[in-house]
């Protein structure tokens, strides 16, 4: 018998966050998939024309826990990211503000979300650490990031009926 939960979706989740938060509309945030810093760097490049993205990598970095109580861990990062005039260093607050009221109000909401996992044997790291990415990647841009790591329980029972 397989013993199979359903991995969270990040990606649907803050996907949903930026689509319905009234500060990420009213600041134009788009959510955008990444793939590691390559993606990032694509989608940094469209800031052109959409100055305000929320991205979430959809390569989720992990690990599987042997000791005590087996689980997998799943992370995944999300960023925050704002385009300001260049060299103008109060836009640049003014944003950085904004993404740390925005970053507030999806813990509100990852909260929330924390107490339903939890209903599903899936944990949500209470430890959320947002930090500055620095000005240097993108001149003009304010960017943010934090990691969201989920735990799910697994059975490592052996189980001799599945090997010959």
């Amino acid at each position: 018998m397989l013993n199979r939960t359903t991995e969270w979706n990040a990606k649907a989740f803050f996907r949903s966050l930026t689509e319905k938060n009234k500060l990420a509309k009213e600041k134009g945030f788009v959510y955008v998939e990444v793939s590691g810093l390559e993606g990032l760097e694509e989608a940094l490049g469209r800031m052109q024309s959409t100055p305000n993205f929320v991205f979430v990598q959809d390569n989720a970095a992990g690990y599987t826990e042997l000791e005590n109580s087996p689980h997998t861990r799943r992370v995944r990062t999300v960023f925050f990211a704002m385009r300001h005039k260049l060299g103008d260093m109060t836009a640049r607050e003014q944003c950085k503000l904004t993404i740390k009221e925005l970053y507030r109000q999806f813990c509100s909401r990852l909260l929330l979300e924390r107490t339903r996992l939890q209903e599903n044997m899936q944990y949500l790291n209470s430890r959320i650490h947002l930090q500055e990415v620095s000005r240097y990647l993108v001149p003009g841009t304010a960017i943010f990031m934090f990691e969201i790591a989920v735990d799910t329980y697994i059975d490592l029972s052996y189980n001799p009926d599945e090997w010959e």
